[in-house]
């Protein structure tokens, strides 16, 4: 049975490999997207992608998912720390989402070390560069037991 992920990006990661590079790397949203692809090539697993640099319209993207996808790896961006909104979505559709992060949120500015979301996420995994984006789509993998050690 196919197994289905939405792979969402908040704002600003439609300028990642411009923006910061010596923070978030040279990876751009199309590199990643690809990785991601490439990464689950082998499993009987559909991945679509979007980014929006809107609360709302994330919101929407979530909402949309329950009624297809089997698990959301997030990069919700900024509104981690400040999105009651985006953590009422997430826990509101029950289907798990890991929230994901290039950075490591716990080492940057105190404003940056809470998360709102990360209390309804299935788990959250931060400061492994875009790599952490196969990270989070290994942990479903193993979730549901399409990944073993």
């Amino acid at each position: 049975m196919t197994k289905h992920i939405l792979l969402l990006h908040g704002p600003n990661l439609n300028l990642l490999g411009t923006r910061q590079p010596e923070i978030y790397g040279s990876a751009t949203l199309t590199d990643i997207n690809a990785a991601a692809k490439r990464h689950l090539a082998h499993y009987h697993v559909s991945l679509r992608t979007a980014q929006s640099n809107h609360e709302g319209e994330l919101i929407d993207l979530l909402h949309d998912a329950r009624e297809w996808a089997d698990g959301i790896v997030f990069n919700p961006g900024a509104y981690t720390h400040t999105s009651v909104a985006l953590r009422d979505a997430i826990a509101t559709i029950e289907t798990p989402v890991i929230e994901v992060h290039i950075s490591n949120i716990h080492g940057r500015e105190t404003f940056r070390h809470q998360s709102l979301l990360a209390g309804v996420c299935l788990g959250q995994i931060a400061g492994f560069g875009w790599q952490g984006y196969l990270l989070a789509l290994d942990a479903l993998l193993r979730r549901w037991d399409l990944l073993r050690d």
